[in-house]
């Protein structure tokens, strides 16, 4: 069965936890290069983890299609294909809202306080001063930290995991997307509803972040 998106509160992440998300996160920001094949043993030498806590990463990594194993032939990172796009962003369009308005109802002070540095983070995105693989790496926080803020811990685990899929397809269109910073800071109102606890406002706001994103991408193909 597959894990929660996270772990308990001050649960120190196990070995095989610690390989899935620094695996994960190689897959999703294309420094595992799609088509790449996998190789157990080197990841675990790079990770400073045994083969069986990489083993374990590896099959949740299947399940979230980010890998594929082709018997005889072996393990590899999963090909993007852009035809995939109108799928992820449907679900995203149903559920992104959803998860919004769930935070700004749901969100702990501890939450509050996440989303919060987060923005201010944002801010500095507005200089256009960060790197592209910088912001990409702020927009799966702030997404992560308002999917963790729903407290449903299968609503985040569905949204991680689309979530995942949609950046990669994001990092492929990288070099010829003109106004990523813009894209960032639209995050700054939709973490702004829902720390002062406004969840319609914050459905409409995902949900349009969500087609943004979808037109931007088509319209760099």
């Amino acid at each position: 069965m597959q894990q929660a998106a996270t772990e308990p509160i001050g649960a120190e992440p196990t070995l095989a936890e610690r390989a899935y998300r620094a695996i994960r996160d190689r897959l999703v920001m294309l420094e595992i290069r799609p088509g790449a094949p996998i190789n157990e043993e080197q990841l675990g030498q790079s990770l400073g983890v045994g083969r069986t806590p990489v083993r374990e990463a590896l099959k949740r990594l299947q399940y979230e299609r980010l890998i594929t194993t082709y018997p005889r032939r072996g393990t590899f990172a999963t090909e993007v294909n852009i035809t995939d796009l109108a799928h992820i962003s449907e679900v995203r369009q149903e559920l992104e809202p959803l998860a919004a308005a769930q935070a700004a109802r749901r969100a702990t002070a501890t939450d509050r306080a996440t989303l919060t540095a987060l923005r201010q983070e944002l801010e500095g995105a507005q200089s256009g001063r960060q790197r592209a693989t910088d912001l990409m790496h702020l927009d799966l926080q702030v997404h992560r930290a308002i999917y963790a803020a729903a407290h449903n811990p299968y609503l985040e685990d569905t949204l991680v995991r689309h979530d995942n899929l949609a950046t990669r397809i994001w990092c492929l269109f990288i070099d010829r997307l003109t106004d990523m910073a813009g894209h960032i800071e639209e995050h700054g109102p939709l973490i702004d509803t829902i720390v002062a606890g406004e969840p319609e406002k914050a459905a409409r706001l995902a949900r349009s972040h969500v087609e943004d994103f979808e037109r931007a991408i088509r319209a760099a193909i």
